[in-house]
């Protein structure tokens, strides 16, 4: 590892990380990549995901780059990206940074003209997910409990 330089910041895919941050966790740093893919992705390389992520060269660091964005060109199983099917093209891609941002917005601003549930939820600003609302999740003035006079 001595021949190795420390960097103490690191840029990959757009995203700057802590070199002091193994490497696993340091991938799961960049949006749209969790820790399952990283760990996946430094398998896939033969890095050491327990190497702090100062100590990449350069070579590796272009590599992990292009495994980011075609991770299923490496051999990556299709339940690890996270549009698989996607709704206009149809094919399974792995998206990251503000691509990923674009096509969430897009997939609720969808939702929302076909009215579906999920979309009718967004644009009121409800929970969509079936979580409960009695208490939560309200917005303004909070309303207390009060006790029945008597």
């Amino acid at each position: 590892m001595s021949s190795r330089a420390y960097r103490y910041i690191i840029r990959i895919a757009g995203t700057d990380i802590d070199g002091s941050l193994k490497t696993a966790y340091g991938l799961a740093e960049i949006k749209g990549v969790g820790v399952n893919l990283a760990y996946a992705i430094c398998r896939r390389l033969g890095i050491d995901p327990e190497m702090r992520i100062g100590y990449l060269t350069d070579e590796e660091i272009k590599r992990i780059e292009d495994v980011i964005a075609n991770p299923l060109n490496y051999g990556l199983p299709s339940w690890i990206v996270n549009r698989r099917k996607d709704y206009t093209t149809g094919r399974d891609m792995h998206l990251i940074g503000p691509e990923l941002i674009f096509y969430v917005k897009q997939d609720i601003e969808r939702e929302k003209k076909i009215k579906s549930w999920r979309g009718i939820r967004h644009m009121f600003g409800l929970k969509v997910r079936g979580q409960r609302t009695r208490t939560t999740g309200r917005l303004g003035l909070t309303v207390g409990v009060r006790k029945k006079r008597r």
